[in-house]
């Protein structure tokens, strides 16, 4: 083998990624295993994880105090104090006690005036009914998703999947990669080089960079230049390891060997790319593994290996790089915050119309998902007062940017299709996410004015007309707009298995506990609806003013004997094994500017609508049909 190799052509590096990228998916399968949660660190996720149970677990006490009956403190002021009486008007708590009945309200110990008898208390302000208590999933709640596939597990997501009731997760397993050294030349470090010596130092290199992307490595001895030493190296490792790195040999030298050994044993795609340096790299597939020639000098070897090894380790891994980066951002919504803290408010962000978004999650101290949630910080310095919405503000970020810029940003309607379509996004079109807020329908299309949204979920009923959707987006928007067709659904009351107390109608909800949905949610829009209908008010409704933002959050509070009924749709009373009683079938859409239409995460997300693994997972959930789905409907004047 004293042939010299001459290259035919230098391919393009993306052309040549292209080439080699599409031939490793074809014969490379990620692997999975199970591992415990709690060695889950830095590991990607195989497939969605659902919650087992709600955090938190029962109605708690989010103060040091006392639990009352928010109806006994209702005539409290500092003219005409209350005095309550342990035992029969309260009880102590501490925060995270159980509230249960008859209590419904917490008074926190510094807002309470000492008596002359000890076991009395004084109140000068009346308690509002559900103050201070954290309700039952009001963090996480069972059967919603709690992490997406293809999702590295940070130090946050341990605790949440931990006490979602999470001890065991399916991970895509570790690759494990072989690094040989080759050259007669080469000496290992430490050892006292001569004149023609060159110490080995690019295996070590290479080491590190794939420990550094969640991969194994395994750095052998320098192969002689000796083509069946070479050789039988190559193949022992084609037989053990998912990626193989040759190192050295790649060049057209009369020892170089590399690709002379790699087409005897498979196929080489790629010998010589358009870079400098870097030329002499090979790209080969052996025994249905990726197998990579990469040149001996160290610059050229490192930008080799970013170029082609990163691209197949984060396949084999399902992981992309991450890189933090500060960005400004347009903050979507109004923050207060107190003078005398630095605050790092948890944000999701979106680059909607050419600027970045930051939309503000939960700040509450027990709002263990909204870091899970969080693209990044916000943080606000101490000795300011917060931001007014629309003003720039900086945001480190936990994403990379570009990951970023390749997210639908879909603010409005809840519903539990968005956790699937979030799941099948990066999946059936890698590099591309759904980022998702639940804010309500009117919510999310004032977003859309805003142009702090992508896609705004719908579920509006005109009275007037009968209509969904469309009459809303005419009369709010004078730029051309588009609905895209989503799913038709169920609506109705949700109770608690065996319906114990016989509700059959929205008349039957006078007189028991109701959880309502948020001002603007289309739940509660339909909901008032059929109340002035039926000529019920609000006010014989008991609970009317008590909101949940999800219909799985309303469906946790009735499971949770927290309330008798709520509105919601029939998937999250399926999910949460409840009964259900329908009211009537509406129309869940996405309104999208035209402008947005052509967007590749946009094209991507109307594709999902329409394909069958969708189809398969909407009938897994139940109440959907589908028979619409992704059509695009323009949303032209009368």
């Amino acid at each position: 083998m004293g042939k010299r190799n001459l290259y035919l052509k230098t391919t393009p590096v993306q052309e040549a990624l292209d080439i080699y990228m599409e031939a490793v998916r074809k014969t490379v399968k990620p692997k999975r295993e199970v591992i415990p949660v709690t060695a889950a660190l830095n590991r990607i996720t195989g497939r969605a994880v659902y919650a087992k149970y709600c955090s938190p677990l029962y109605n708690s006490a989010a103060m040091d105090g006392i639990a009352v009956t928010a109806r006994r403190t209702e005539n409290a002021s500092e003219a005409a104090p209350v005095e309550l009486v342990l035992g029969k008007d309260y009880k102590i708590v501490d925060t995270g006690d159980p509230i249960r009945e008859p209590y419904d309200a917490v008074i926190m110990a510094e807002d309470l005036l000492e008596t002359e008898q000890e076991d009395h208390v004084r109140i000068i302000a009346p308690a509002a009914p559900w103050q201070h208590i954290r309700p039952i999933g009001e963090d996480i709640v069972a059967g919603e998703m709690i992490l997406p596939g293809h999702h590295c597990i940070r130090p946050i997501d341990v605790g949440v999947l931990l006490s979602a009731g999470i001890v065991e997760i399916e991970v895509i397993k570790t690759p494990r990669a072989a690094i040989f050294p080759t050259g007669t030349e080469m000496i290992e470090p430490g050892m006292q080089p001569k004149e023609g010596d060159i110490i080995e130092s690019n295996s070590r290199m290479f080491e590190n960079m794939i420990i550094a992307q969640g991969a194994e490595a395994v750095r052998f001895a320098p192969v002689e230049d000796d083509y069946d030493k070479i050789r039988d190296a190559v193949w022992q490792a084609a037989q053990e390891f998912d990626l193989v790195i040759v190192n050295a040999g790649s060049s057209a030298g009369t020892e170089d060997y590399t690709v002379h050994v790699l087409r005897e044993l498979g196929e080489v795609l790629i010998h010589g790319v358009a870079i400098k340096p870097g030329k002499p790299v090979i790209l080969a597939i052996v025994n249905n593994r990726p197998v990579i020639g990469l040149p001996g000098y160290p610059v050229s070897a490192y930008i080799g290996f970013e170029n082609f090894v990163t691209p197949v380790l984060e396949l084999l891994g399902q992981r992309t790089g991450k890189k933090n980066k500060t960005v400004e951002a347009v903050i979507s919504k109004r923050l207060v915050s107190s003078l005398k803290h630095k605050e790092y408010v948890r944000v999701k962000v979106g680059s909607v119309g050419g600027k970045m978004v930051a939309a503000p999650l939960a700040r509450g101290a027990g709002a263990a998902m909204s870091l899970v949630r969080a693209d990044g910080f916000c943080v606000i310095e101490q000795n300011c007062e917060g931001c007014e919405a629309g003003e720039k503000v900086q945001v480190e970020l936990y994403r990379d940017i570009e990951e970023i810029r390749s997210t639908a940003v879909v603010t409005g309607s809840h519903d539990l299709i968005m956790d699937v379509i979030a799941d099948l996004m990066p999946d059936l079109y890698p590099g591309m996410n759904v980022s998702s807020t639940h804010v309500g329908s009117m919510g999310g299309l004032m977003a859309l004015r805003r142009e702090e949204a992508h896609l705004a979920p719908v579920h509006l009923l005109d009275e007037e007309t009968g209509a969904y959707n469309l009459p809303y987006i005419r009369k709010l928007f004078r730029e051309p707009m588009a609905l895209i067709k989503g799913v038709g659904r169920v609506q109705g009351i949700m109770v608690k298995k065996g319906n114990p107390l016989k509700i059959s109608k929205i008349e039957d909800l006078r007189g028991i506990r109701f959880v309502n949905r948020q001002k603007g949610a289309g739940t509660r829009l339909l909901f008032d609806h059929k109340l002035k209908i039926l000529g019920i008010s609000p006010e014989e409704i008991t609970g009317y003013d008590r909101e949940a933002s999800t219909h799985m959050a309303v469906a946790a509070l009735v499971g949770s004997d927290s309330a008798d009924a709520g509105m919601g749709i029939r998937s999250a009373a399926i999910a949460m094994d409840l009964d259900f009683i329908p009211v009537g079938d509406e129309e869940y859409d996405f309104a999208v500017p035209v402008r947005y239409l052509d967007l590749p995460f946009i094209q991507a997300f109307i594709e999902i609508l329409k394909c069958s693994r969708f189809h398969e997972k909407l009938e897994e959930l139940g109440g959907y049909t589908w028979e619409r789905a992704g059509e695009i409907v323009l949303c032209q004047e009368r």
